[in-house]
């Protein structure tokens, strides 16, 4: 391993806890969902475990999670910026639809996180493939997979264009002259494409970052491809670590066509960690949240992934056969992956929905903090992984215990920063600040 080479690390929080039954356990309190000041504190304690960077996932729709689960309740962009007062250095990632916004009212929205935060915003880009999202914005069906990412990648183009609308040194504020910026370093983009028509420019100076990191979490072949070209982290979910040197050498492997080197993706595989002082009170704390599963909203859940409608009584079957995922217009990687797991293992739909409660697909790790510190090493040494995406199963219990146990062991191995040496999310991931005049 380079000497200067450290982990990333990024805290996917969800709630209060990525187990879809964490607001029923008593490590939890159900109510902080409704609280910002409960994120606040925990965008405080991923900095203080020098973290990269904090990420909300965001849904366009409240799907089948209000009978038996909590929601997630605020936008993430709002939400971020309630975090940016309280924080100075931890990145602040918000997801954000391509699919039925438009680019104009989102590059402004980053851009003004990224003023706010003095440069720390990072857009994960969706491309949303839900039925029920479709069906908030007037269509009768979610739209083919392969136009969703034709329509995101002139989406982030124009997006990028509108970034780069003010010149670096627009910003003129000359008290004496009366000049607020130099107008000939803004301008027009005169977008016209086949989805959509700008003009620009953006009515908000360029930021510190010059543009938000770019993250990406698809992990179909139109995923990578797409990440090949835009994203500058991509957050995956890869089970073993055979899977997880694959998908790494995969997508490094796609991004000479595009210009870019391997350094300037980083692939972060995400693991939902149940730490202990020992393996098996790790397990027991594991089976205390699956035994917490509503297998109502399990079962709905696992219905909308994989497209196939599966009623209770099937609990002790085996999946029914499922088509094949040329068929599949949503979320192709993930729907690939649950259909792996279960055929691959004769897994009960009981047994399927307990392995998905923690993560809806990514790995799960149960045992002691030192033994997760190998387990990183593991993957980040062994080409799988330049860091994790952690997912704390109960919060904020579960990112106290990270931070707290197991960075300090990452630090003492060199593997992590023992101080943040850089002020921006671009700096964290080893970025460069976007100048006006360079390309996408």
């Amino acid at each position: 391993m380079p000497e200067n080479r450290h982990l990333h690390l990024n805290a996917f929080l969800m709630g209060v806890g990525h187990h879809e039954a964490a607001w029923r356990h008593p490590r939890t309190d159900a109510h902080r969902v409704l609280d910002v000041t409960h994120f606040q504190e925990l965008a405080r304690t991923a900095e203080r475990g020098l973290l990269d960077s904090v990420f909300f996932a965001d849904t366009l729709s409240a799907g089948p999670r209000i009978a038996n689960n909590a929601p997630a309740i605020f936008e993430p962009v709002t939400l971020l910026t309630a975090m940016a007062t309280v924080t100075q250095r931890v990145g602040l990632i918000a997801t954000a639809s391509t699919g039925y916004g438009d680019p104009f009212t989102l590059a402004r929205k980053f851009t003004s996180l990224d003023h706010i935060s003095g440069g720390r915003a990072g857009w994960n880009i969706v491309t949303s493939g839900g039925e029920d999202e479709a069906a908030n914005f007037g269509f009768d069906a979610i739209p083919d997979h392969a136009g969703r990412y034709d329509r995101a990648a002139e989406f982030v183009d124009v997006a990028d264009k509108l970034w780069r609308s003010w010149d670096d040194d627009a910003v003129v504020l000359d008290e004496e002259s009366g000049t607020f910026a130099d107008a000939d370093k803004v301008r027009a983009i005169d977008h016209v494409g086949e989805r959509f028509r700008v003009k620009g420019p953006l009515n908000s100076p360029r930021s510190v970052q010059g543009r938000p990191l770019l993250v990406q979490a698809g992990s179909s072949e139109s995923g990578k491809d797409f990440a090949a070209r835009y994203a500058e982290a991509v957050f995956t979910a890869q089970r073993t670590l055979a899977e997880g040197q694959e998908f790494y050498a995969d997508l490094k492997s796609r991004l000479a066509a595009y210009g870019r080197s391997p350094d300037d993706v980083k692939i972060l595989p995400g693991v939902v960690p149940y730490l202990a002082s020992t393996e098996a009170e790790a397990r027991v704390l594991e089976a205390e949240f699956t035994d917490l599963i509503s297998p109502e909203y399990s079962l709905k859940q696992l219905s909308r992934m994989l497209g196939v409608e599966i009623p209770v009584t099937s609990l002790d079957d085996l999946l029914p056969t499922l088509p094949p995922i040329e068929e599949i217009q949503g979320n192709k990687s993930r729907y690939q992956l649950v259909k792996n797991l279960a055929e691959t293992q004769d897994l009960t739909v009981r047994q399927l929905i307990g392995l998905l409660g923690g993560g809806r697909g990514h790995r799960t790790f149960a045992g002691t903090p030192e033994q997760l510190a190998d387990d990183i090493a593991l993957w980040f040494e062994g080409g799988a992984a330049d860091g994790f995406n952690i997912m704390p199963p109960y919060l904020p219990g579960g990112l106290d215990v990270f931070v707290d146990q197991v960075v300090p062991i990452l630090q003492r191995r060199g593997l992590f920063r023992t101080e943040y040496t850089q002020t921006t999310l671009r700096g964290h991931y080893g970025l460069a600040p976007l100048r006006a005049t360079s390309r996408v």
